[in-house]
């Protein structure tokens, strides 16, 4: 994992010399602000080309290059040329780029929502643009609909944030039937618990407050927290205190519509220490077996090896 991160910082390094405007998106994502390149460098295409020869030459990787009027289409051009790929997007062919896209391509669209989606009928970007807003409206909520029907028209944020830091991390689950199982929740929970965790160890950032999010039917929502003593980016740990809370903290005892964790509070990664598992050298163990999860899942895509932990009332 650590030549990974040094590639990153290598490849961060490339962008930088190109323009200041560079959005660190996640260890191997970025956006770029290329709109004053023109004069320096050329058209579209050759800044493209000109980035990858770049990458390639410092770290000898090879990197996928999309180029948009906006985020959303410079992130899926980016997806969509894959592996090794450079595609231009101009603001004339956006929406004939997208027509024949899975809704599943759009951005912050979750497993429930895109349930809701299909049992409309509608599996391609084009046929979503076609759906009246007051329909998907009724069936994905005013905020989601809004959303998605922007994303079908191409419409979405052209800023680039240079020294954004995130806030908190965090991930939810809403079940389409309310939950009163135990094992289930709490297995539930150790999935978003690792999945907090992985982003985490992937942006450098390790946290002390966990907070969990509990909805029951009719959107009636608790957030409880507890901060650390010191901060952490290992699952373990924040799954153990999520479930503290959930046990402990005198909420309802009815069957769970959603249920979600977070971390906040950040210290820096190279600080944490650990104090529940660790003991002698046991964190520098447990910091090798973290960063292989997290090596294999950045090479499948999605979650292979995970860390068990007993479910304790």
């Amino acid at each position: 994992m650590e030549t990974y991160r040094l590639a990153s910082r290598n490849v961060f390094e490339v962008l930088g010399d190109f323009t200041p405007a560079v959005e660190k998106a996640s260890i191997d994502e970025a956006y770029l602000d290329v709109s004053g390149l023109g004069k320096l460098i050329g058209p579209p295409e050759v800044i493209g080309n000109e980035i990858r020869t770049r990458i390639r030459d410092a770290t000898g990787l090879t990197a996928s290059v999309g180029i948009g009027p906006n985020r959303l289409i410079a992130k899926l051009g980016s997806e969509a040329c894959k592996p090794d790929g450079l595609l231009v997007v101009p603001p004339s062919q956006v929406l004939e780029f997208l027509a024949p896209m899975p809704v599943s391509n759009l951005r912050g669209l979750g497993k429930q929502t895109l349930k809701r989606i299909d049992r409309l009928g509608i599996r391609t970007v084009e046929e979503l643009r076609a759906t009246p807003i007051e329909t998907l409206r009724r069936h994905l909520g005013e905020k989601t609909a809004e959303s998605f029907h922007r994303q079908a028209r191409g419409i979405a944020s052209d800023k680039i944030i240079t020294d954004r830091r995130r806030k908190s991390i965090s991930k939810e689950r809403t079940f389409e039937a309310d939950i009163r199982d135990h094992d289930r929740l709490h297995e539930v929970l150790r999935e978003l618990a690792a999945g907090v965790a992985r982003t985490g160890r992937r942006e450098n950032l390790a946290g002390t407050v966990v907070t969990l999010k509990v909805r029951f039917a009719g959107f009636e929502t608790y957030t409880r927290q507890h901060k650390l003593a010191i901060a952490t980016d290992d699952e373990r740990i924040m799954l153990a205190t999520a479930w503290s809370l959930f046990n402990r903290s005198n909420l309802p005892n009815r069957p769970v519509r959603l249920i979600g964790v977070g971390i906040s509070n950040w210290d820096q990664r190279d600080d944490v220490q650990a104090d529940l598992f660790e003991a002698g050298n046991r964190r520098a163990q447990d910091r090798k077996i973290l960063d292989t999860i997290d090596t294999v899942t950045e090479k499948f895509g999605k979650p292979m090896l995970g860390i068990g932990l007993s479910r304790k009332k």
